[in-house]
């Protein structure tokens, strides 16, 4: 059943209401009649349940007092049983009736799905289960939904991700990736921490959006009055603070393409870029596989044998290595890279777009239509073509190519570096050559005050930027980039058409 607010409340549209039941609403009506506030602005403070199951047997027999969400409660008249969940753990919770003289008249107004504070006596059921015998109840929220029924939870993928505050207390291992993911990010800032980086903010908000190649969002100031752009990598303004001498920073924010959805791409997502002065790519490698080593110990306790998408991988360093030109050529026999003909006759067979793209991003286009899915790993792919790498600096040995690496793991792109490019003529007819090819990927200008840095000395340097959100989707074992990002994008819905809530448990 549902029902529309009480009549008084501001208007609200009908639909949302949908899913809240009518006796919830009485319940609440009858509390504020009898003078209960159903939403106290506090209430007593509890311990974390951890901290209780920790030493439950020695407790034995104390009160104490724990706050949390009840589940769904089982009525046996005299007694009732509910379980208790906070973000640390899940205990059963029992109510009696001659422990609870005030209490129990009005019992049934509070409910599974309510937040309460729970003051009672350590103990156990006659079968040995851990309980605490309830003295006091205090509703600290009343909740006008019920929570999916418990084994059936909340399963439909994409209202999950619409309703992320009911699947994160709905389904415990959710919860437990999400506290999975914040740990990696403060393991990465540990490690390169403890290699002395600096961690830095850049601006998000930029004239000119570059490094990298991504259709970016383009918004506009009105006190300047001029346009601005979301980064799309805040790669450019890092390397101008290993201009100015900090030599060692990274930063973990917030990127933003304006491009498709996919289990690996969400528009907005969370990049780890650190540049090292005196460093090449050789250099980052190992930062790269130190990292990794890193996490194993601290995230994984220990492990380097992870289960991604159905296959078992080992991160324990050294991590294979191949040429990108090497690849290609396997994948791709009498196809020459750097000849556009016979590319454009392989995307042919391939069945590819090949009207109005450059010669390079058609080439590269073979390159993962042939090459990614093949590279298990973890692989890293090196030497990159001049023409996909304009921000990287050029092989002595054979100028085509640069000196970059992109690390690959069940055919996916986890991270990309190279040795930095710090020759500011090169680097200007690199953003010239761009320009030539113009697509609402690349720049329309030339960012002449990123070659004006360049101009002042840059010294060697070594440069990463690795996917946050792709690094946990691996470490948690999740087949999409949304399991891991608390709210991804989706389409707008209609908030006036009917939803489809799960169905409220039945009071027993």
């Amino acid at each position: 059943m549902t029902a529309a607010y009480p009549a008084g409340l501001p208007h609200r549209i009908p639909n949302l209401t949908d899913g809240i039941a009518k006796d919830r609403l009485e319940k609440l009506q009858a509390m504020r009649g009898a003078g209960v506030d159903p939403f106290p602005p506090r209430v007593p403070r509890g311990i974390p349940l951890h901290e209780l199951l920790a030493d439950f047997d020695q407790r034995v027999g104390q009160a104490v007092t724990v706050c949390g969400r009840l589940s769904q409660i089982r009525d046996f008249g005299k007694l009732r049983f509910s379980h208790l969940q906070d973000r640390t753990g899940t205990l059963q919770i029992g109510f009696e009736r001659d422990r609870l003289p005030a209490f129990w008249p009005d019992r049934k107004r509070v409910e599974g799905n309510d937040l309460v504070a729970i003051t009672g006596i350590v103990g156990h059921t006659q079968k040995g289960e851990r309980t605490l015998w309830a003295t006091e109840v205090v509703l600290a929220s009343k909740a006008l939904r019920a929570a999916p029924e418990k084994w059936h939870g909340l399963q439909d993928v994409e209202q999950r991700y619409r309703m992320r505050y009911v699947d994160l207390f709905a389904n415990p291992d959710v919860r437990a990736a999400f506290a999975k993911r914040s740990q990696i990010v403060r393991e990465v800032r540990a490690y390169f921490d403890s290699l002395g980086y600096l961690e830095v903010e850049t601006p998000i908000l930029q004239p000119i959006f570059g490094g990298a190649a991504a259709r970016p969002f383009k918004t506009h100031h009105n006190a300047l009055d001029m346009p601005l752009f979301l980064r799309i990598a805040p790669e450019l303004y890092l390397k101008r603070l290993i201009v100015g001498g900090m030599e060692r920073v990274y930063e973990i924010g917030r990127v933003f393409r304006n491009e498709g959805i996919s289990t690996r791409h969400n528009p907005e997502f969370t990049m780890l870029e650190s540049y090292e002065a005196w460093a090449d790519y050789k250099d980052i490698m190992a930062r790269v596989e130190g990292l990794f080593a890193h996490l194993c110990a601290t995230v994984l306790g220990g492990q380097t044998v992870v289960t991604f998408r159905g296959k078992s991988f080992d991160l324990k360093p050294p991590f294979q290595k191949a040429r990108y030109l090497d690849l290609f050529a396997q994948q791709n026999p009498g196809c020459d890279w750097f000849d556009h003909q016979s590319v454009l006759r392989r995307a042919r067979e391939l069945g590819l777009k090949t009207d109005g793209l450059p010669p390079e991003k058609l080439a590269n286009d073979v390159f993962e239509a042939t090459v990614e899915d093949t590279l298990q790993g973890p692989i890293f792919v090196h030497d990159y073509p001049v023409a996909i790498s304009p921000l990287a600096k050029r092989m002595p040995e054979d100028a085509r190519v640069t000196e970059r690496f992109e690390l690959f793991l069940s055919g996916m792109e986890l991270g990309n570096a190279f040795s930095e490019l710090n020759d500011p003529i090169d680097q200007e007819q690199r953003f010239q050559a761009q320009l030539l090819h113009k697509d609402d990927e690349t720049p329309g200008e030339v960012d002449v005050d990123y070659v004006t840095a360049l101009e002042y000395g840059m010294p060697p340097a070594g440069g990463l930027g690795i996917g946050i959100d792709r690094l946990t989707m691996l470490l948690t074992g999740s087949d999409s980039i949304r399991d891991v990002v608390l709210f991804p994008l989706l389409r707008r819905v209609d908030p006036t058409a009917p939803t489809a809530e799960p169905a409220p448990p039945q009071e027993r």
